[in-house]
């Protein structure tokens, strides 16, 4: 066969080869397999917003010992969510888990354990999150308690609930839940 057929069969072959893999990765932007979800807050002049993916629990162990698989390993950095950096808006300065934090956008990150999970508020708040965040990106972390569900949930939920004069940022999937108490400042 002539060196010019070989050559030609070579380039398509990386051509196919580079759109498959381009492909690949524009199906799974496009269609990802947690969908996006988001969470808002109104009240007055105080605007907060959460943009996530949802995975689904597909009956899995989700948190759990490392040494169980779980999905979600105690002790061990967690995105909040699939897909991209879990987001939080706000337009106002808040009290958040009982810390001062500025209006802007943020991502949020944990270390579940337990009885507690560390959530992380850092100032990257674009990409993916397969990293933990840099120690100079870190705004505030807090420990926060777990809580039991009554009804187990499938899919990966955040939303805001007023209970009393505080409005609570929750997380829950799976039997777990976590507040986030939220306050304006005044």
């Amino acid at each position: 066969m002539p060196i010019k057929k070989i050559l030609i069969i070579i380039v398509a072959l990386i051509v196919i080869f580079i759109l498959a893999i381009g492909g690949y990765i524009a199906y799974g932007l496009i269609f990802p397999k947690s969908p996006k979800g988001s969470a808002t807050f109104n009240d007055e002049d105080l605007r907060l917003k959460v943009s996530y993916y949802q995975p689904y629990k597909k009956d899995r162990l989700i948190f759990g010992p490392e040494e169980q698989d779980a999905l979600v390993p105690f002790g061990k950095y967690w995105r909040l969510g699939a897909n991209l950096t879990t987001k939080i808006k706000l337009n106002q300065d808040v009290s958040f888990g009982g810390k001062t934090l500025n209006k802007g956008t943020y991502g949020l990150y944990t270390y579940p354990y337990p009885n507690k999970w560390t959530l992380i508020v850092s100032s990257k708040s674009s990409g993916s999150s397969y990293n933990e965040p840099a120690k100079d990106k870190i705004v505030l972390s807090v420990d926060l308690p777990t809580y039991i569900l009554e009804t187990e949930l499938e899919q990966f939920t955040i939303d805001f609930v007023r209970k009393d004069q505080q409005i609570l940022l929750r997380f829950r999937w799976d039997k777990t839940g976590v507040d986030v108490p939220i306050e304006k400042i005044k």
